[in-house]
């Protein structure tokens, strides 16, 4: 991975507001241990997929110095810390939902829909920490919602740092396509740069119809 990160603290350890182990130790002192830190990323923008990931570390993980929640770091950071998360993670997975789904099923259900996509790829876990307020289908006896998860807890900042990571490097690339949109710099997001482009050339295939783009339905292809 290039320059090793330094470690500042191992299990659940107070470090002020950067993300710990706190929540994933309630249930390992309770001899669950595969439990898992679920979040996504592209919730708010106007184009293309959500992406979610999930995670689980072993008890006793000592966290790099800069690990903190994916919309403080730098893409270098995140990039290395995504490098740090899949080598020492017990396990992770990815999953998504389309622009097509959000826009039949709402930005809500889309995002459980990508969230239980990665738990199922993730495969059997004891419980789920996901970030936010409680979502739809997931079993509060098996899944917990944490407000600020990617602020506060480990588990949910790896799989931010991950989805985050992997859904702009995906933006990039399905971006090339349309380049006047600037998707590899606001990936999809409704910067003033976007908005501007959007209302000048109009939608791409790839934007979401039910999102308030303000701009007229011709599609470009």
């Amino acid at each position: 991975m290039g320059k090793q990160l330094a470690s500042s603290s191992c299990g659940a350890g107070g470090r002020g507001e950067r993300p710990t182990f706190v929540y994933e130790e309630r249930f390992w002192r309770l001899g669950y241990f595969r439990v898992a830190g679920l979040d996504e990323v592209g919730r708010g923008a106007l184009a293309g997929p959500v992406v979610a990931a999930a995670c689980v570390f072993p008890p006793g993980t000592c966290l790099p110095e800069l690990f903190a929640d994916s919309k403080r770091l730098t893409p270098l950071q995140r990039q290395r810390l995504a490098d740090w998360i899949r080598a020492h993670a017990t396990t992770w997975a990815l999953g998504a939902a389309s622009h097509r789904e959000i826009d039949r099923y709402g930005i809500v259900a889309a995002t459980a829909l990508a969230m239980r996509r990665a738990l199922v790829r993730l495969g059997p876990v004891d419980h789920v920490l996901y970030d936010g307020l409680p979502l739809p289908g997931f079993d509060p006896a098996f899944a917990t919602a944490v407000v600020q998860g990617d602020r506060r807890c480990a588990s949910i900042a790896a799989a931010s740092i991950l989805a985050k990571v992997v859904r702009d490097e995906l933006m990039a690339r399905i971006g090339a396509r349309f380049p006047e949109y600037g998707w590899a710099e606001n990936a999809g997001y409704g910067t003033a740069r976007h908005r501007a482009i959007l209302e000048r050339l109009g939608p791409t295939p790839l934007h979401r119809r039910s999102f308030r783009l303000g701009v007229e339905e011709d599609v470009r292809e």
